[in-house]
């Protein structure tokens, strides 16, 4: 073959890579900046192009003064940067930017708006508490358990929880419910009390108690044929520790099956150590130790007004169903 021929083929298979195209979604959360850069392979699954994440504490004190802080609001644009860029550098076909429970709290969320338009690029869509748990579900709903009638899917957040009820339909799986509620770990975590475990978990019970009498309405949740469906750092850690991993390896806890019992078990664990026990754990660190403790209590009372036998553990959501929906809205 010449050189020239070479050439073709090369230019040929950049011309059929780039006909795929590439997907974007970026979730600005309470805690969390994070960016998902995708395209859809023939299997129908996400092929991971490229993806970023920050620790950004956007909500530090929103429930103190109600008003993102400057050095908040600098934090996030700077991570918000780093996203422009590596959208400028894979050019996607669509992007989907959302911000969620910590802008929709804060007085002057149009503040970080206005600086995300500017000085990153990037327009943020605030998204209401209905259309967050629609992504979570989306992003979810491949992994309701073959052999189950449905699930309950739960999204511990920074700034609140999505509780949604999934359930099978024929081949199609529906949303039968769906309520956020207004707590999450950061909230929880600059609550003078967030080190009182037991104390916590008492407070979430009757919140999450609530959502479930309100649940009955939609019909009868049965737990010998249902499981619980967990997405956050949360329980994705305790599905990492549950399997004994020395680090944290999405591969292994996206989708594996765990005894409610047994993730309970290691929750009472690491909540009785003090911050340094935390930190000198496997996949917790010294970022989530403080989060840990309010992420459990949450996760406790889930499990008791839902104690379901299995959990499948999710490490996708919000980002994998705007992408799941951007693509479909392609094809459609």
């Amino acid at each position: 073959m010449s050189v020239l021929e070479g050439e073709g083929a090369e230019r040929a298979r950049g011309r059929a890579a780039r006909a795929v195209p590439v997907f974007a979604a970026l979730d600005l959360g309470t805690n969390n900046c994070r960016l998902l850069i995708a395209s859809p392979s023939r299997s129908g699954r996400l092929r991971v192009v490229d993806s970023f994440s920050r620790t950004v504490r956007l909500g530090e004190g929103l429930a103190q003064t109600g008003a993102l802080s400057e050095a908040a609001i600098a934090r996030t644009v700077s991570a918000l940067k780093v996203c422009a860029d590596r959208l400028a550098h894979h050019r996607p076909t669509r992007l989907r930017a959302i911000a969620t429970e910590a802008c929709r709290r804060a007085r002057n969320a149009d503040d970080l708006i206005a600086r995300a338009r500017s000085e990153a690029g990037i327009e943020l869509e605030i998204v209401g508490s209905d259309e967050e748990a629609h992504l979570a579900a989306l992003g979810c709903a491949a992994l309701v358990g073959k052999r189950h009638r449905g699930a309950l899917v739960f999204d511990i957040g920074g700034g609140s929880t999505e509780i949604i009820w999934l359930k099978r339909k024929g081949a199609a799986t529906v949303n039968a419910f769906s309520a956020s509620v207004p707590v999450g770990v950061v909230t929880l975590a600059e609550n003078g009390d967030a080190q009182s475990y037991e104390k916590l978990r008492g407070q979430m019970r009757p919140l999450f108690s609530s959502v479930r009498r309100r649940m009955a309405r939609a019909g009868e949740f049965k737990l010998r044929t249902h499981h619980l469906l967990g997405t956050s750092g949360t329980v994705t850690t305790l599905g990492a520790m549950a399997q004994g991993l020395a680090r944290y390896d999405r591969n292994k806890v996206d989708a594996s099956w765990h005894r409610t019992r047994r993730l309970l078990e290691i929750g009472d664990e690491i909540a009785a150590l003090d911050h340094a026990g935390r930190v000198a754990r496997a996949c917790i660190g010294e970022e989530r130790a403080e989060l840990m403790v309010p992420g459990l209590a949450i996760f406790a009372a889930i499990c008791a007004e839902w104690p379901c036998a299995d959990l499948r553990v999710a490490d996708r959501g919000l980002r994998e169903g705007m992408l799941r929906e951007m693509m479909a809205e392609m094809d459609a």
